[in-house]
């Protein structure tokens, strides 16, 4: 029996009534730094802000000006919205809450129930809405998509993204361009064939569907033996990028499936560990770039699409920056997808190098041999961030962390995890601590991992590191610059960072007291800017001291 879910709204108090959030303004988000409109801050999702009432000469006079405790147990991931003064910001599973941005009061929350069947990796997380128009839109564990009126929280029209008893699920903030709703689905380590899917926000009818993994006949089948693309994996499970003068939206896809089994699934394995390049109108396949083909490390490329336009080697191009789980650090063209430029970033031995055309040259590891980066990856999903001021590109990476797979035969059964086989994390010493994904409990079991992490500030125009900001632990952070050269993070032990974007230097820090996991958003409001961090199962926003 099928069950479904159910959408709850509870209205404490009615959201002031604000102008509707278009696509033409979303459009010109980096101008209006006032707001905070999409998952990344706008469709090049640099994390980058022009407000300058908070500076280097101020940042120390920041002081908390209100909390929001987060009601559900477990990792609160969620990045917040802010349009015309008010915040949305979702809750695990599937809630949405429209927040007052100045007092942290809530006016209305609206809750849908996931289906008792739910499937998911790595635990109920859901990171973010979009909005557009007066609408405001959310994924849920499910793989159903919601729209909710963005005054007073009412259900508008669920649909249904995927079917969740084969493992689907949607975790990631949607992305609203022109009149649809774009989202990925999860479920790599269950045997899925992902895909991106595109909604009319208007009356959540389904525009397009583009499948990451080919089916026969189309290019890159070849690039899977048998029946493997059915259920390859290749999941899309963090927000994608835009750019509208090609008209292209940009997704990283997932690991292939099985996990670590690479040679039950024979072939480079398209479009998994990729970029796809999507037309925004139709979904059509513009182009693609692989980072890892034939996976056996789960090198997953979720990682933000960071889109940027500078000067490379002589003339203007339209340019893309990735620092990708594998290790390597990346710079394509974005208009076609030309490899500009790779550069490792951490230890990495699974690979020698990159060839003249961007692809890896494998260096696999003897049995029982740790491979670098681990599992987790030299970085993973958490949001980096680009300066049009420095010209730095700033992101947590992992460093000193391997692992010793273990891979085995894995059999597909609909709706069960897929991961062939398992691996140890590597530790200084047999015996001593080191919590992965293992053997033992491989889908709920995403905790710490040996090694440290440091905040990397790179050169794109070489690859080469500037500065580095080395953590005690390792970091799921991401990044905010702002147009006075502060770089805001955290880190696991609690701290919220700020730091001189230019040279490195820490300039405060504050403890929250919880683990600090997804990316900081900055906002304006009757003059104020306001700086939000989500602090373990706390929403903490600051701004400066009154005088």
């Amino acid at each position: 029996m099928k069950i479904f879910a159910v959408g709850i709204l509870f209205v404490l108090f009615a959201a002031p009534v604000c102008a509707q959030i278009s696509y033409e303004r979303i459009l010109q988000a980096e101008d209006g730094p006032e707001s905070w409109l999409t998952y990344n801050g706008g469709y090049m999702s640099q994390r980058y802000s022009r407000l300058t009432q908070i500076g280097q000469e101020n940042v120390g006079d920041l002081e908390l000006r209100w909390l929001l405790q987060n009601q559900v147990f477990g990792a609160w991931q969620s990045s917040p919205i802010v349009a015309d003064g008010v915040m949305y910001v979702t809750e695990r599973p599937n809630s949405i809450m429209a927040v007052d941005p100045i007092t942290g009061r809530v006016f209305w929350k609206y809750v849908h129930t996931p289906a008792e069947n739910s499937l998911v990796c790595c635990g109920a997380n859901n990171r973010g809405v979009a909005v557009l128009d007066d609408r405001v839109f959310m994924g849920t564990l499910d793989a159903r998509l919601v729209a909710v009126d963005r005054i007073n929280g009412e259900l508008l029209w669920e649909v249904e993204v995927g079917d969740v008893n084969l493992a689907y699920s949607v975790t990631m903030a949607p992305l609203a361009v022109k009149d649809k709703i774009i989202v990925g689905v999860g479920g790599g380590e269950f045997g899925i064939r992902g895909y991106v899917a595109a909604f009319y926000a208007e009356t959540g009818e389904l525009a397009w569907k583009t499948y990451t993994i080919p089916a026969p006949g189309e290019p890159g089948h070849e690039t899977w033996e048998g029946d493997d693309w059915q259920y390859g994996g290749a999941p899309v499970w963090i927000t994608g990028s835009f750019d509208p003068e090609e008209n292209l939206t940009y997704w990283g896809v997932g690991n292939p499936g099985p996990d670590w089994n690479a040679a039950q699934r024979p072939g480079d394995n398209l479009y998994s560990d990729s970029v796809i390049a999507l037309d925004a109108d139709t979904g059509e396949l513009r182009w693609h770039f692989q980072f890892t083909p034939n996976d056996g490390y789960d090198y997953d490329a979720v990682q933000v699409p960071v889109l940027a336009d500078m000067e490379w080697r002589g003339e203007d191009r339209k340019l893309m920056f990735w620092a990708n789980r594998n290790g390597y650090f990346y710079v394509l063209d974005r208009s076609d997808g030309e490899f500009l430029l790779g550069n490792p970033f951490v230890r990495v031995n699974w690979s020698s190098g990159l060839d003249e055309n961007g692809r890896p040259i494998p260096t696999p590891q003897p049995e029982g041999m740790p491979t670098w980066p681990g599992n987790q990856g030299g970085t993973n999903w958490y949001p980096p961030s680009w300066s049009p001021r420095t010209e730095l590109f700033y992101f947590s990476a992992w460093e000193d962390y391997a692992t010793i797979y273990q891979p085995e035969e894995s059999e597909y059964v609909p709706g069960r995890a897929f991961l062939g086989g398992g691996f140890d994390v590597l530790t200084p010493a047999p015996g001593a601590p080191g919590v992965g994904i293992g053997r033992t409990n491989p889908i709920n079991n995403w905790t710490d991992e040996v090694g440290h992490a440091s905040l990397k500030a790179l050169d794109p125009r070489t690859g080469e590191e500037v500065w580095e900001f080395e953590q005690f632990d390792v970091s799921d952070s991401g990044m905010l610059t702002t147009a006075t050269d502060l770089l805001f993070t955290g880190g696991r032990e609690g701290y919220i960072h700020a730091l001189d974007a230019a040279s490195g230097e820490l300039l405060w820090k504050r403890n929250l007291g919880g683990q600090i996991v997804m990316a900081p958003i900055t906002y304006m409001i009757d003059g104020v800017q306001y700086l939000s961090f989500i602090s373990g199962h706390v929403l903490a926003t600051f701004a400066l001291r009154h005088k």
